[in-house]
């Protein structure tokens, strides 16, 4: 991997599942959905608007467009799993990530409103998760970039999808 994949990717690309997964690895992945509106806040209390302003690599975004991020995109995963075990196979569109970042909100809004959501939504999401009977992890919505995507594969990509967020804050702690 080149620094710059790296950088883009610090803890390497998330790798889609080859299989249903068994229900003990299911719940390591779903405490780690669980674990992650800690662990972000841990990671951006206490820094001052000039230090949310740094960027975790050239090109990317800042780590206060990084904490708005992850709820904008759990919030999508969230509502795409309880369709995919309410509806079948439903049609699910992906959005454009990178100008959601760049409206006000993303962009400058104070980032406490997007921790409070992360931490609501989380515990929403993992009780829902928790809950799910095992036929539930087999039910697929159908992306229209990724295509067939199984809730259990799902629930890997938003595991990974976190802690590859609290990776960048990281970078950028490092950076400023």
């Amino acid at each position: 991997m080149t620094s710059a994949e790296h950088d883009r990717y610090p803890i390497g690309r998330f790798e889609r599942c080859r299989g249903p997964l068994d229900a003990a690895t299911r719940a390591t992945l779903i405490d780690e959905i669980a674990a992650a509106p800690a662990a972000i806040r841990a990671l951006v209390t206490g820094l001052s608007d000039a230090r949310l302003d740094t960027r975790y690599r050239d090109g990317g975004w800042t780590i206060r467009q990084v904490v708005h991020h992850v709820p904008d995109s759990h919030m999508n995963a969230y509502i795409r799993m309880k369709r995919a075990v309410t509806e079948d196979t439903p049609a699910v569109p992906g959005y454009d990530e990178a100008l959601w970042a760049e409206l006000a909100d993303g962009r400058s809004a104070p980032i406490a409103m997007s921790l409070d959501l992360l931490d609501g939504l989380h515990r929403r999401w993992v009780a829902f998760l928790r809950a799910l009977p095992e036929g539930g992890y087999l039910r697929a919505y159908a992306h229209s970039e990724l295509g067939r995507v199984p809730v259990y594969e799902a629930v890997a990509s938003y595991a990974w999808h976190g802690r590859h967020h609290e990776a960048h804050i990281r970078n950028a702690l490092r950076r400023g």
